[in-house]
């Protein structure tokens, strides 16, 4: 029996975007991906792909024990996740496949079949319902029977846009010729860095600053620090 599943406690938690895939009604592609990673990916009838946008998730956060955390976000999702089934769904086995450093999920191209996910020129998914303040945060399989989620049928804002104040907003024009310049953001970035500690594009993203899609749902400044500080540490370290 087809069971409706009940997300409110992770609505609360600001885990506000969930959809449930069968695995059998998946693309190929994106089957064998998974299937090629995890052993035991015959076990399981479903994925589930939750999200958060918007800022309640962070405020959450913020509340909790895990905002000292090595990884708080990461650290707070999952235990809600694993409540989430301890509490509402207990005899339900399930498998977390993301957040988790051995594995590739991928995460864009499931987004866009449950219609999350439209291509922005500064390369952040974007869509008309939370613009591109929203990320995914879990990805699971299940052996569940949960009632499968209807895709969000709501084209690209961007497509409308006519202004489209992101692509000047670059100081490193990796905007500007016709397609983003991963190139010359990441040096952009790691130059003004080493000129001045309070570089304009190390701890933010002017672009999507400027983007005007969905604003009351923009991330206040200590989360956008937050994310672009570690993105930042992760390039230095990689570039080093």
């Amino acid at each position: 029996m087809t069971i409706v599943p009940s997300f409110d406690p992770l609505d609360a938690e600001g885990l506000n975007m969930q959809a449930v895939f069968n695995l059998a009604d998946l693309p190929e592609q994106i089957r064998c991906d998974l299937a090629e990673q995890i052993e035991n990916f015959s076990d399981y009838r479903q994925l589930l792909l939750i999200g958060h946008g918007g800022r309640r998730m962070w405020q959450a956060v913020q509340a909790s024990q895990f905002r000292d955390a090595n990884d708080p976000i990461d650290s707070f999702a999952v235990d809600r996740l694993t409540f989430w089934f301890a509490d509402n769904y207990p005899s339900c086995d399930y498998e977390l496949i993301y957040p988790d450093r051995q594995r590739v999920v991928p995460l864009q191209a499931i987004g866009e079949l449950a219609g999350w996910h439209h291509s922005s020129p500064f390369r952040i998914g974007i869509n008309q319902l939370w613009g591109s303040w929203f990320a995914y945060r879990l990805a699971v399989l299940s052996e569940s029977d949960f009632e499968v989620s209807e895709k969000m049928k709501l084209s690209s804002p961007c497509d409308t846009c006519s202004e489209k104040p992101c692509l000047t907003a670059c100081p490193a024009d990796a905007l500007q010729c016709g397609d983003f310049s991963l190139k010359r953001c990441i040096n952009y970035r790691l130059s003004s860095g080493r000129l001045e500690s309070d570089s304009s594009c190390r701890n933010q993203c002017l672009a999507r600053l400027a983007c005007p899609v969905a604003l009351e749902h923009r991330y206040t400044m200590a989360q956008i620090n937050y994310h672009y500080g570690r993105s930042m540490l992760t390039i230095e370290e990689y570039y080093r």
